[in-house]
């Protein structure tokens, strides 16, 4: 039997609002099955809050190898239980998603799952419990001990949008905008297509970083001495690739149809319009690790924690993007195998 980790997300947010509704539809239709990272007290706890009856008994195990049918199974992440004050911040609830993490990780790394999907965590609470990193991306990172960025990419089965500058201040943005930068996403970007999507010659658009692309320089120069010299490099060695477009327009006329992939500059650039198009159903992957993580696309959702209103079909549609990446994984490197 194979399976994939659950991390907890913010326990003082939907994340384990949404992991318990979607638990029974997994266990029914998928393939890998659901262990999640927590404590039992907790989850009971929490669905005492929201007054539900859950359709699973919840069962604590300590490996795997004790998974059972028809219930709700967990592992207690290497930290202590703490109480549930839904719809706060805390420090105490940030250490508890980051040792969710930790764990679910760790059970990766060893084999003991296939891949991880991660509920929402607040970066306000996981700096308070004095945590460095400014989110999921970067410390999964720091486990797994990558020496490659990692790559953000949101997806649905039709628009996948990866970023080149992740979580950092807008005033920062310009600098990182670098031509190896931009290089290096691009080639990351295009890998994934291939080895996570199933995409076999990927057409990539890249995004501008200033207002209409630059304007020809009157409005800025990265996309005359940046950009386009990276557009340039890449396609001579084979690259389909195509930029740098003005976002605004890009979006607007929905150009993005005509592509596998799109590479914006920076965070709100890409995920503003990825959300506008497909807010319930889109899913963040972190490429460029060892492992397979996903992830549902929205946050903690504290002001509707408790109130048996969250919507669990993007973490279910995070849940399937990660089996789809396991097996597509596989079909590469079977392939790239017998090419070799």
């Amino acid at each position: 039997m194979n399976f994939i980790a659950l991390s907890s997300g913010d326990i003082n947010g939907i994340g384990p609002e949404v992991i318990l509704k979607s638990i029974p539809v997994l266990q029914k239709h998928s393939i890998y099955k659901p262990v999640l990272f927590c404590h039992k007290s907790i989850l009971e706890e929490y669905v005492t809050h929201i007054n539900w009856v859950l359709p699973f008994e919840i069962n604590q195990i300590t490996d795997v190898s004790e998974w059972q049918e028809k219930k709700i199974n967990c592992i207690a992440p290497q930290t202590e239980v703490i109480p549930i004050e839904l719809g706060h911040i805390s420090a105490s609830s940030g250490k508890y998603a980051m040792a969710s993490i930790k764990s679910a990780t760790e059970s990766v790394l060893s084999g003991a799952t296939k891949a991880i999907v991660t509920a929402p965590i607040s970066k306000e609470a996981i700096h308070l419990a004095g945590f460095s990193v400014p989110g999921h991306t970067e410390y999964l990172a720091e486990l797994c001990g990558n020496e490659k960025s990692p790559l953000m990419v949101l997806a649905t089965e039709t628009l996948r949008v990866a970023l080149t500058t992740i979580h950092v201040p807008l005033h920062k943005i310009s600098e990182l905008i670098t031509f190896e930068n931009v290089e290096h996403a691009c080639r990351d970007f295009y890998q994934s297509l291939r080895q996570d999507f199933g995409v076999l010659n990927p057409r990539l658009a890249l995004l501008g970083l200033n207002p209409h692309a630059g304007d020809g320089g009157v409005l800025g120069r990265e996309e005359l001495e940046i950009i386009a010299p990276v557009i340039k490099k890449l396609n001579e060695e084979g690259f389909l690739i195509s930029g740098p477009f003005a976002a605004d327009g890009f979006f607007g006329s929905k150009q993005w149809k005509q592509y596998d992939g799109v590479l914006a500059m920076y965070h709100d650039q890409g995920l503003i319009p990825f959300k506008t198009i497909a807010f319930h159903d889109g899913v963040n992957i972190t490429c460029n690790l060892p492992i397979v993580r996903t992830s549902p696309d929205h946050g903690t959702g504290f002001s509707i924690a408790g109130k048996n209103l969250a919507d669990p079909q993007s973490f279910q549609e995070a849940y399937k993007t990660a089996q789809t990446i396991i097996s597509n994984r596989g079909i590469y490197l079977k392939s790239i195998a017998t090419i070799s």
